[in-house]
């Protein structure tokens, strides 16, 4: 930004950038052009782990270019967001939720050409929802960050980049046990959280959903587990959804991670499912 130039003629413009360096990140670029085609300072966000889970960190550095003249910036922030799309809508509208928000930086005025790298650690909401299982995406669930930068209380934003949550160690004994019972995944989607459950800190649910093995086929559609961890405890809600004329089995587990890791799942699935009512009408 030359001399001069008032702050209401730049743009925010962002673009896919690179930063030569070994193994895999993520990388942001930010640009602040203006109508003067002056050189102008830019942004370059490196998160250099593209996979986490619920109760992890994001890690990087914002690597800061100046331009021709000097730079007040107000704020640089992180968002740790979910994109959702209505489930049931043709071409509805994409809907960005923020998980999460950590300030990178506060107040900072950048030299002409003067190069400031920042390193950052962001925290991950434990109701992170889980976007991959074994290395396998999950459909509809898009998990990803967003780098922001305020200047003279303009704020511009970046398109989101996706970040991989992989479950917690406690979250996948359970998922784990239901794929040696021989459930097949079906889907996974996220619901508005209920009032006993805000204890996690974000206002949806995730629930993932497998088809029921061949020897309950016909006498229930689905079964769903949710999730609802925090720093100290997980819950683990179960719900079957049962054929016409039985209503849904549901139970509900509340345990520190250091028990749901010694829990013995299989046995306690199956055992969930003998208990249903009306089993023996097949």
């Amino acid at each position: 930004m030359t001399a001069g130039t008032p702050l209401a003629a730049c743009s925010f413009r962002w673009a896919s950038g690179s930063i030569p360096r070994g193994g895999r990140s993520t990388v942001i670029f930010m640009r602040l052009s203006d109508a003067g085609g002056a050189s102008a300072p830019s942004m370059v966000t490196f998160l250099a782990t593209p996979r986490t889970q619920p109760g992890g960190v994001l890690s990087g550095e914002v690597r800061l270019t100046g331009g021709d003249a000097d730079l007040a910036i107000d704020r640089i922030g992180l968002g740790l967001v979910a994109s959702l799309h209505p489930a049931h809508e043709a071409g509805g509208h994409q809907k960005i939720e923020e998980l999460s928000q950590t300030q990178i930086s506060g107040p900072v005025v950048l030299g002409p050409g003067e190069e400031r790298t920042i390193a950052f650690q962001a925290a991950v909401p434990w109701g992170t929802p889980i976007s991959e299982i074994g290395g396998r995406h999950l459909p509809g669930m898009a998990l990803g960050v967003r780098t922001e930068v305020t200047i003279a209380a303009t704020v511009g934003r970046s398109d989101l980049d996706m970040v991989a949550v992989r479950p917690a160690p406690s979250e996948s004994r359970v998922l784990q046990a239901f794929a040696r019972l021989g459930f097949p995944f079906k889907s996974a989607v996220l619901q508005a959280s209920r009032g006993e459950d805000t204890h996690h800190g974000l206002p949806f649910l995730q629930k993932i959903k497998f088809y029921p093995p061949g020897d309950h086929a016909g006498v229930m559609h689905e079964v769903d587990v949710t999730f609802v961890p925090n720093a100290s405890e997980l819950v683990v809600e179960l719900k079957a959804d049962q054929a016409t004329g039985h209503r849904a089995h549901a139970e509900r587990f509340r345990m520190s991670h250091e028990e749901a890791l010694r829990t013995d799942w299989p046995s306690e699935i199956d055992r969930w499912l003998v208990t249903r009512p009306g089993r023996g009408s097949r």
